[in-house]
């Protein structure tokens, strides 16, 4: 099939970046376990010297990656934090990142504990308000990054808005894809600079690898991009960059039954006097639901629920059977966590509270199980979290 004549984001789901192997005719790209490569004589290789610079097996998903993306460039990095450092990476002492207000905690974290001491500031705004950005683009600001929806309440950012604002003052806007995936969403067609990726999640979709990717199409800035990747060194290894490969195959198939299972039980949930609030982009009374529909093919799997006070959310986790209490999101089995101890831990209290991270807010995964399970799953829990 020639690559031109592919227009459909499930083939090019199983089709995209390097089809296959062209030396053996294998139908998957083959697991290039090297870290050196045999070259034709001095100053003259095939293509590949050293594993770090280059790898088949990581070029193939690569290729596919920003292909799926709509990009020119794609990187895959050993996780999505590395992908986020790299990016960070670009900018220098004095400059600052303004960042969406709930951002998940790893990236707080990173900007606050580490890049900080190289004098990188940040600063939170509502990506949502555009006003407010404008009001906050100083001239030390070189960047905008942003979540949407975002971890864990899911907000709605519109992402040609932003990327139009940014332009005007000539700072890049990064858009962390993750809880989307490019099945539901293209950053880049919408002007965002640089999109990224933890891996991890629904681009593996099996809890079984942990990988970064991130994509971009400026020749100049995919340039410095893989400097830093190939100077530090943060490379995914052939193995993982396989077992992403044969995860993104099954990306649509599984996205439409996270999804199709998140909205049902999202419906539910908010019929239920137990719960206080259902956060989730696909609802009709969602604040940011008009944008989400505009601007993405669908809400996603992801949503998030507040108990009422006198149900104990403890309770409530620990009797859960089917769906389970763990980090990470985007694979095919429920997930549940509760942000304010886990994913979100390392944001200080006050601005926890101040955003809206409670410690009765619980994120779920939706996974690919039967959602009739799931709801009786969650009903048991709740009847025993009652006090």
């Amino acid at each position: 099939m020639a690559k031109g004549r592919m227009h459909n984001l499930n083939t090019i789901l199983i089709h995209g970046g390097i089809d296959g192997d062209k030396t053996t005719g294998a139908v998957s790209v083959p697991i290039y376990q090297t870290s050196t490569y045999k070259q034709i004589r001095l100053g003259k290789n095939t293509g590949y010297e050293y594993s770090r610079t280059g790898n088949p097996t990581r070029e193939a998903l690569e290729k596919l990656v920003a292909e799926l993306e709509h990009g020119r460039y794609g990187l895959a990095f050993a996780s999505g934090m590395a992908a986020i450092a790299a990016v960070f990476t670009l900018f220098s002492t004095g400059d600052k990142i303004l960042i969406s207000k709930n951002v998940y905690g790893g990236t707080f974290r990173i900007l606050d504990k580490i890049f900080i001491n190289f004098g990188i500031t940040y600063q939170f705004v509502d990506t949502g308000n555009i006003k407010e950005i404008e009001k906050n683009l100083t001239k030390e600001v070189k960047a905008i990054l942003v979540e949407t929806p975002t971890n864990p309440l899911l907000e709605v950012t519109d992402i040609a808005a932003v990327a139009e604002t940014a332009k005007r003052h000539k700072v890049l806007t990064i858009v962390d894809n993750t809880f989307m995936s490019p099945y539901l969403q293209r950053p880049l067609t919408l002007g965002a600079d640089i999109v990224l990726h933890s891996a991890t999640k629904y681009l593996g979709g099996h809890s079984d690898l942990i990988a970064g990717v991130v994509i971009a199409n400026d020749d100049e800035l995919a340039q410095k991009l893989y400097f830093i990747q190939n100077s530090t060194g943060g490379v995914l290894a052939p193995i993982d960059s396989f077992l992403l490969i044969r995860g993104i195959k099954t990306l649509g198939v599984r996205m439409e039954r996270h999804q199709k299972n998140a909205a049902k039980i999202a419906e539910w949930l908010k019929a239920q006097d137990w719960v206080k609030h259902v956060y989730y982009p696909g609802l009709p009374d969602h604040p940011g639901y008009e944008i989400q529909t505009r601007q993405a093919d669908g809400a996603g799997g992801m949503l998030s629920f507040e108990l009422q006070k006198k149900y104990d959310y403890k309770l409530f986790i620990n009797n859960l059977k089917i769906i389970t209490l763990a980090e990470s999101l985007g694979g095919v089995e429920s997930l549940i966590c509760q942000p304010a101890s886990m994913t979100h831990a390392s944001i200080p209290p006050d601005v926890r509270k101040r955003i809206g991270i409670t410690d009765s807010l619980l994120r779920l995964s939706v996974g690919i199980e039967d959602y009739e399970d799931l709801l009786v799953d969650i009903t048991q829990a709740a009847k025993k979290a009652e006090g």
